[in-house]
């Protein structure tokens, strides 16, 4: 017993996040004891070595999360402390288009697209005499916006 409890503390250090794919942790066996990272309290006098990693008795709330390595001088997140949250962030998304005609004439969307914007098939009276219901459509999809 003593040596699979030394063992999962070897492999698993103690407040490392594990993810796990039921909704109900492992029962208490072996003298190892699981707990969920739902912003619960822990007794931090009953479990010592995880208050070390959680001063406050409280743990990270990681539902929902993804789980983000530290930055750690790579430059990449440099403003993040450790277990930090961080909300969903939208990457800045270009494209463009230029219209041509002339006054009084539904303009057409010329072949210099770029980025997330797409021509529709959709063309109604475009190069013509300005008339109701005259149109051409564009389209902006942000996965149109490729990155290497």
């Amino acid at each position: 017993m003593d040596d699979v409890k030394a063992l999962v503390d070897a492999v698993f250090p103690v407040g490392i996040p594990l993810p796990y794919p039921l909704a109900d942790i492992p029962a208490p066996a072996q003298g190892i004891v699981w707990f969920k990272m739902n912003g619960g309290s822990f007794n931090t006098t009953t479990y010592p070595k995880l208050a070390a990693k959680y001063p406050t008795g409280v743990l990270p709330d990681l539902r929902g999360e993804v789980i983000r390595g530290w930055d750690d001088g790579r430059g990449v997140d440099v403003s993040r402390v450790l277990l930090s949250g961080q909300l969903d962030a939208i990457r800045n998304i270009t494209g463009g288009f230029i219209f041509s005609g002339a006054h009084g004439i539904v303009p057409t969307i010329g072949s210099n697209i770029s980025g997330a914007f797409t021509r529709g098939s959709q063309v109604k009276g475009a190069g013509t005499a300005l008339a109701a219901g005259s149109f051409q459509d564009l389209f902006f999809d942000a996965p149109n916006r490729r990155s290497s």
